[in-house]
């Protein structure tokens, strides 16, 4: 009898044991939370591991142009400010999300290399295009009235589908740029800025003539461009020689009264949509035809929104806009980053 009990009390302990010791063989020894079906890692936990937590408190210093005052903004609240002002909120939840990253990605850089950015009156950045456009929760209140909570819950959604992640390019954050719409194709960096960044090369962008702003005419007198240009314009009537295009299909120069100018040049001083332009003079009037809306570097965002109408994913749309570039955690950056804005 006494033996039977013990065979008894031996298996009930073999039952508790042997578990835990597989458990502590088959283990990395790195876990920091169990996986099992009982327990799937909390969306906190997964937050920890991709470095949105470690960054939670930190802060970007916007210089408000409208109150002429500095405002601490978290980083988060601060990338939906972005993405509210930069995108509108009906746009497909993947081309928010590219947006997302974008916003991140470009404030991470700046605070990375801040001793070497222009300074807003002592904040990182402004709320203009300078940098980024950025409007506060009362603001974007004003701007969308009664849809507001819908908009803004949108914008909230896509930018925590994204916590925690940058673009980075030879493991460091990339230098952001993205503009409205494309015509066609986007622009080689040192095309339209001075220097070749490698992420930042021509690529078609089909999907941009949906946007509003694909095409559009613009009219000036010739006494306009003269003055505008700094010119006299050729009494044959002609307009222009010696036309050159970049690989985006936009102006790289042209000689116009005599003067060469870039296509930038003139796309800055005629106030045009775009560098990829054609104009003709008729009766004292010189019409101007552009085609896209914005500089033409890096990620469309009527291209985004295009290809994540056609089912691409945000991940996709980002690599398809910034060539060779990675998705990577915040918390590798964490260190340089609050070092730098201590």
């Amino acid at each position: 009898m006494k033996r039977i009990v013990w065979v008894i009390v031996l298996l009930f302990v073999a039952v508790l044991i042997i578990p835990s010791v597989m458990v502590a063989f088959f283990s990395d020894g790195e876990s920091t939370f169990p996986v099992s079906a009982e327990k799937q890692p909390s969306k906190e936990d997964l937050a920890k591991e991709d470095g949105s937590d470690e960054l939670s408190d930190l802060e970007v210093s916007v210089y408000r142009s409208q109150q002429s005052v500095i405002e601490n903004v978290p980083l988060e609240e601060y990338v939906t400010g972005v993405v509210s002002s930069e995108m509108s909120p009906s746009f497909e939840m993947e081309a928010l999300k590219a947006q997302a990253l974008a916003a991140r990605t470009y404030i991470i850089n700046q605070m990375i290399h801040a001793e070497k950015v222009s300074l807003e009156n002592g904040a990182l950045v402004s709320d203009t295009v300078t940098h980024q456009v950025y409007q506060d929760v009362e603001e974007l209140r004003q701007k969308w009235g009664q849809d507001f909570d819908a908009n803004y819950k949108r914008v909230q959604e896509a930018v925590a589908e994204t916590s925690g992640q940058v673009m980075t390019y030879n493991d460091a954050p990339i230098s952001v740029s993205y503009f409205s719409t494309s015509n066609g194709f986007t622009e080689n960096s040192e095309d339209y800025y001075k220097n070749a960044i490698p992420y930042l090369r021509s690529v078609e962008s089909p999907w941009d003539e949906s946007s509003p702003r694909f095409t559009a005419e613009k009219e000036f007198s010739e006494a306009e461009i003269e003055q505008k240009l700094g010119i006299t314009l050729p009494e044959d009537g002609s307009m222009e020689t010696n036309v050159e295009r970049t690989n985006g299909e936009r102006v790289a120069s042209v000689t116009v009264g005599g003067e060469t100018f870039s296509g930038r040049d003139i796309r800055e001083f005629l106030g045009l949509d775009s560098s990829d332009f054609e104009w003709s003079r008729q009766n004292g009037r010189v019409t101007v035809k552009t085609k896209g809306w914005g500089h033409g570097v890096g990620m469309s965002q009527y291209g985004a929104n295009g290809m994540a109408k056609e089912g691409k994913t945000y991940d996709a749309i980002v690599q398809h806009y910034y060539q060779g570039i990675e998705l990577d955690a915040i918390d590798h950056f964490a260190e340089i980053v609050t070092a730098k804005i201590k």
